[in-house]
């Protein structure tokens, strides 16, 4: 029989006050957990918010849903976790403020993905955004080829920023519209300019076999020099 309004259990859930200390200790560690998991998950599943944003409200959502309507969980353990998470953040803030290192691993920096409109190659493969879904991200903004684009970065909050070139400046490029990519072929059917499908590294060519001399790779796709429609 329980017995309503008993303070000892609404607010400790006859735990020792000790178990306090145990919970700051959780508290740090899960808090560490969320941070290093969601700086290796990488930026694609937190666009918008920064890592330590997204750590901060997972935290704070799970300590405050509990002890709402799970009786065994008592009301001080959160709210200590509250203070933890409060004083972690200030702490964070306070760091990232002090070293630029470390806010460089918290927050990430700025990455040129495209450069005079080709791949970044170091770059690209360090990013966890996939090769179809950076394509799609540019169709977007109405780009159908690597060849408009001047430079592509990927901003620390996951988000896209693209410099086009002008329309004089507009050079032949990897098309990234579905059914003009999947004509690639590691056989080059007649004399042309081709690009890379790996690189975007666009060249004369010949009818046979090339190797890119960027990235080494074999498979290519007739390059497109269409302006870009705004």
């Amino acid at each position: 029989m329980i017995e309503i309004f008993e303070w000892n259990r609404l607010l400790y859930n006859d735990l020792p006050e000790s178990f306090l200390l145990e919970v700051i200790f959780r508290s740090t560690i899960m808090f560490t957990v969320l941070l290093l998991t969601l700086k290796v998950a990488g930026k694609r599943g937190v666009k918008q918010l920064s890592v330590f944003e997204t750590v901060i409200i997972i935290a704070l959502g799970s300590a405050a849903g509990d002890p709402m309507f799970y009786e065994e969980v008592g009301i001080i353990p959160p709210i200590t976790v509250f203070l933890v998470i409060i004083l972690l953040y200030r702490l964070v803030t306070w760091l990232t403020g002090k070293s630029k290192r470390f806010e460089e691993f918290i927050e990430g920096k700025t990455e040129c993905i495209i450069s005079e409109g080709k791949f970044s190659i170091a770059t690209f493969k360090k990013e966890s955004l996939a090769q179809d879904e950076f394509f799609s991200e540019l169709r977007l903004k109405s780009v159908e080829h690597l060849g408009q684009v001047k430079n592509a970065f990927m901003e620390t909050s996951g988000e896209i920023s693209v410099f086009y070139y002008e329309d004089h400046e507009v050079q032949p490029g990897l098309p990234i519209l579905p059914f003009l990519f999947k004509q690639k072929s590691k056989t080059i059917p007649t004399e042309g300019i081709y690009s890379c499908t790996f690189c975007g590294n666009t060249e004369s060519h010949k009818p046979g076999n090339a190797e890119c001399r960027v990235c080494e790779k074999s498979e290519w796709v007739e390059a497109i020099q269409t302006l870009r429609k705004t």
